[in-house]
């Protein structure tokens, strides 16, 4: 049961600290700036975050003190991922890909879902993610 918590907390470190990757110069598209798999909300859904007093509120956040700038509220958005309430650990949601069209940014979202016969914990999570899309532009979430 021990490697199965070490493994989980593992994986979830690996994906919580993904993010794109800054190689020819350009600014970085998206960051995930926080992936938890308890504290989000009871059903699934997106939220994305394009107005200034919207995105003051995640600054006000304790988990994400000091990740978002005065200067993101006029140059970013934010989306917040909600799994909903899942029966038990091993569950979890991030980015697959992020892409930027000349009229808009498609988010493409990942579940992850625990293995079958995984050692999981036994209780009830809340998976979410918030990622930060440097860009201003109308933002699709698939």
């Amino acid at each position: 049961m021990k490697k199965s918590i070490l493994s989980l907390v593992l994986v979830l470190m690996l994906f919580s600290c993904k993010s794109t990757t800054n190689t020819n110069g350009k600014k970085v598209l998206y960051e995930v700036l926080l992936q938890q798999n308890d504290g989000g909300g009871n059903i699934n859904f997106y939220e994305i975050l394009t107005e200034s007093k919207e995105i003051k509120m995640l600054q006000n956040d304790k988990k994400l003190k000091g990740k978002i700038s005065t200067d993101d509220l006029q140059q970013s958005n934010f989306v917040i991922l909600n799994m909903g309430q899942k029966p038990t650990g091993g569950y979890a949601i991030t980015v697959e890909s992020v892409t930027e069209t000349d009229k808009n940014i498609v988010i493409k979202v990942k579940e992850i879902n625990p293995d079958s016969g995984a050692m999981l914990t036994q209780s009830i999570t809340y998976p979410y993610t918030v990622v930060k899309i440097n860009s201003k532009k109308p933002i699709t979430v698939q």
